[in-house]
């Protein structure tokens, strides 16, 4: 006997939710991939606040936006469907995607390291005065190799050091000194990923600042 095959029926509100989708895809000009991995959803709010009616933010399933993309009557927006990632959110405006990239970008907050973390810079502690006071706080900088001095019961840094390399993880020492001396090198905020602009007919991986040096 033959096996049947067992059809999944689509919920009404994944099908309502592929038809939202691929409307606000065809009805703007810039359809805009950004990661939103290690975002806080605090940080989140606050920068969809920011952006207010100038921009739609829609946070859905990859299976649901490879759909969406696929039934839109815009050929080229289906290129978007290669930069698409698990933690992403999906944008859509009328303003140029570097504008938009721009608008990101200044939309970003710094915040601290943590141990484990892999940096992706590197961090360089800088020369000069600390408010830090003469005491433990010694000895953990001299084991990163920082040069001090105690200057008014103050720690003060004699020479600027790169205490984390790029690609390498952050030791706990390393982040202890970083929070203490209120060094927040990284940031978060969107990640743009790949935007379509209908205008061009392009879809961009390369959402440059500099339009213009990146249309060359």
């Amino acid at each position: 006997m033959a096996e049947r095959k067992t059809k999944h029926k689509v919920s009404e509100n994944k099908i309502k939710e592929v038809s939202e989708l691929v409307k606000l895809i065809d009805s703007n000009n810039t359809v805009f991939l950004a990661s939103i991995m290690g975002l806080p959803t605090k940080q989140f709010q606050k920068i969809k606040k920011s952006l207010g009616d100038k921009v739609i933010i829609k946070t859905v399933k990859k299976r649901a936006l490879i759909r969406a993309l696929d039934n839109s009557k815009k050929e080229k927006v289906k290129q978007l469907k290669d930069n698409i990632i698990e933690n992403n959110s999906i944008l859509f405006s009328s303003l140029d995607p570097f504008d938009l990239s721009a608008i990101l970008s200044e939309n970003k907050s710094p915040v601290k390291a943590k141990a484990g973390q892999l940096s992706n810079i590197n961090i360089e502690v800088e020369a000069g005065p600390t408010d830090l006071p003469a005491g433990p706080a010694v000895s953990e900088l001299g084991a990163l190799g920082l040069q001090v001095m105690v200057k008014d019961g103050k720690i003060e840094i004699r020479e600027s050091k790169i205490i984390v390399k790029h690609g390498t993880i952050i030791s706990e020492n390393a982040a202890s000194v970083m929070g203490k001396l209120n060094i927040m090198p990284f940031s978060v905020g969107f990640i743009p990923l790949a935007a379509y602009d209908d205008k061009s007919g392009l879809v961009y991986t390369e959402l440059k600042i500099d339009k213009e040096e990146t249309l060359n």
